[in-house]
């Protein structure tokens, strides 16, 4: 079924939200913003994770609401832009594995194991079958061999920097060319080794299949008077886990020569499952997120209503509400490596990321994105106020990038604010509710951004200055950091650089944007989450050496934390 079909469906839901179009009339903006974060924050919408039937219904609510105002779709297929969210790999249907074990009696035990409770393929493992004789502790040339992982923890157990799963790997990378058909791997030992299949894990694909088994399926059909000799018959199928999120994008066309952007993410994290939610809780329970960012998706359309009645068009206008956000800027990124208008004709970016959390007493924002222009000093803090309203009071941050969407345009060079009132206790939990947001104080950021946007309109396309980089992440994993921007939506093997912040460890050693990190010290890089773990083994003033490849070439570098 085509996304657009879900706009018919949402008509009746979202006819209470129409405004007039008067754009002084910010009583009824106000009441607007209710009903958008109120309809977004539902828990029909089951928390607008990217990829599910909750982000389906999102975006038709906010194509119907561009709709409504008067804008002109602008994506790929009318007002969507679909993109795929790559998750790794994922252990396909048809992956199967029987171990047969004959005693001397003439008797035979037949187990067929269950997937990812007696066994599992590592990710990297080829796909095919998995059929022979194998012995333990005897490795027959043109059969699968069974491999024990005791001895090696046993030699290791007092290596801190021992890693399991790297030994593994190089292990299988070799073992086709020694002669076996099959690697199958278990632990007959008493030290835990914490395996498991792990999609995220980008490593390249080996040359035969590689499984695990657990111990009890091993230790199971066997009988202490008997040698350890099984058959095994099986098949491994592996695939890319693959889901697929859409951007929503809006246009009012001026036939101005420029176009200014205006962003908010509309997705957020369902139940938790991407392991990206702060709730301590062992039960599922739905992430509504009201403030983060349905706040600020709610802005976005009462901007492109206010937009469509202003008299400033010396810039177009586009609006795009993005998903996969909580991913890793899958659709900022997406965008911006495959914009609907010609990038280079974007004067400035606006974005706006948890916007509904304003004190009342402090009425503090922060704007960031400040240095990337120099235009910015003369509006941001421009603040013609009616004499019943006090200013805000925005505290400023000049860098460019940041833990959400601006950062993908701040990366092609174009100016950009970022607006956000600030974290608070129920960041990424389920109680991040509708009833918990400050609309008056979302009222006066649709204020400021219009009279930043319209202020903007006298001033030409605006110039664009590089500033520090800050990191992409709301909170510290690691003890130490290299000073990188991981680029989130990089599949390949390694972890990709997407920016690298002046003076530090990265930079220092000659690590640019583009580079790919393979390997930190004795520890493979595969995937995020290892980088981050690996990162997590050393403190601030260590040294040690870093692989990374730039094009077809690798570098081994030194670095210091």
């Amino acid at each position: 079924m085509k996304i657009r079909f879900y706009l018919p469906l949402l008509a009746l839901l979202i006819s209470a939200c129409a405004i007039s179009k008067n754009t002084g009339n910010f009583p009824k903006i106000e009441t607007s913003l209710r009903a958008h974060v109120s309809f977004l924050a539902d828990d029909k919408l089951e928390g607008r994770r990217t990829g599910t039937a909750g982000e389906k219904l999102a975006m038709g609510y906010i194509a119907q609401q561009f709709q409504k105002v008067g804008l002109e779709p602008k994506g790929t297929d009318q007002f969507y832009q679909p993109f795929s969210v790559n998750e790794g790999k994922e252990i396909k249907e048809g992956t199967m594995l029987t171990i047969t074990k004959s005693f001397s009696e003439g008797a035979a035990a037949t187990k067929t194991l269950i997937i990812n409770k007696e066994f599992f393929a590592f990710p990297y493992s080829a796909n095919g079958s998995v059929t022979g004789t194998a012995t333990t502790g005897l490795r027959e040339i043109g059969s699968p061999w069974l491999m024990d992982i005791d001895v090696v923890l046993e030699d290791n157990a007092n290596n801190p920097h021992f890693d399991l799963a790297g030994y593994i790997y190089d292990y299988s990378k070799t073992a086709k060319s020694k002669g076996a058909t099959a690697l199958i791997w278990y632990n007959g030992g008493k030290k835990e080794d914490k395996l498991s299949f792990n999609g995220k894990d980008k490593s390249p694909t080996v040359d035969i299949p590689v499984l695990y088994v657990s111990n009890d399926i091993i230790n199971g059909i066997t009988k202490e008077d008997e040698e350890g000799v099984f058959n095994f018959n099986g098949t491994v199928q592996l695939g890319e886990k693959l889901r697929s999120g859409s951007n929503v994008i809006g246009w009012i066309d001026n036939k101005a020569n420029t176009t200014v952007i205006i962003g908010a993410h509309f997705d957020h994290l369902g139940y938790g499952e991407d392991g990206n939610s702060r709730y301590e809780k062992k039960e599922a329970a739905i992430h509504n997120g009201a403030d983060d960012n349905a706040s600020g998706t709610a802005a976005l359309i009462e901007l492109a209503r206010v937009l469509k009645q202003s008299s400033a068009k010396t810039n177009n206008y586009l609006f795009i509400a993005f998903s996969g956000e909580e991913l890793g800027l899958y659709g900022s990124k997406y965008f911006t490596d495959h914009p609907t208008i010609a990038l280079g004709s974007v004067n400035y970016m606006i974005n706006m990321d948890m916007v509904g959390r304003m004190n009342d007493s402090t009425r503090s924002v922060t704007i960031g994105g400040f240095g990337t222009s120099p235009t910015w000093a003369s509006l941001v803090n421009n603040q013609p106020l009616s004499k019943n309203e006090k200013a805000l009071s925005i505290k400023i941050d000049s860098s460019g990038s940041g833990p959400s969407d601006h950062t993908s345009f701040y990366r092609k060079d174009i100016p950009v604010l970022f607006y956000f009132t600030g974290l608070h206790t129920d960041y990424h939990k389920p109680t991040d509710d509708a009833d918990r947001i400050n609309y008056k104080g979302m009222v006066q950021i649709v204020k400021h951004v219009r009279q930043v946007v319209e202020g903007a309109n006298a001033k030409g396309k605006l110039a664009f200055l590089k500033t520090r980089e800050a990191q992409t992440t709301t909170t510290a994993r690691f003890s130490v950091s290299m000073g990188i921007m991981p680029d989130y939506t990089y599949s390949g093997n390694g972890v990709r650089a997407d920016g690298v912040t002046e003076g530090r460890a990265a930079q220092k050693a000659g690590l640019k944007a583009g580079d790919i990190v393979l390997q930190i010290g004795d520890y493979r890089v595969s995937s995020m989450e290892s980088y981050m773990q690996t990162l997590g083994r050393f403190k601030k003033g260590d040294k040690t050496t870093v692989i990374y490849q730039r094009g077809s070439e690798k570098f081994t570098v030194e670095i210091q934390f």
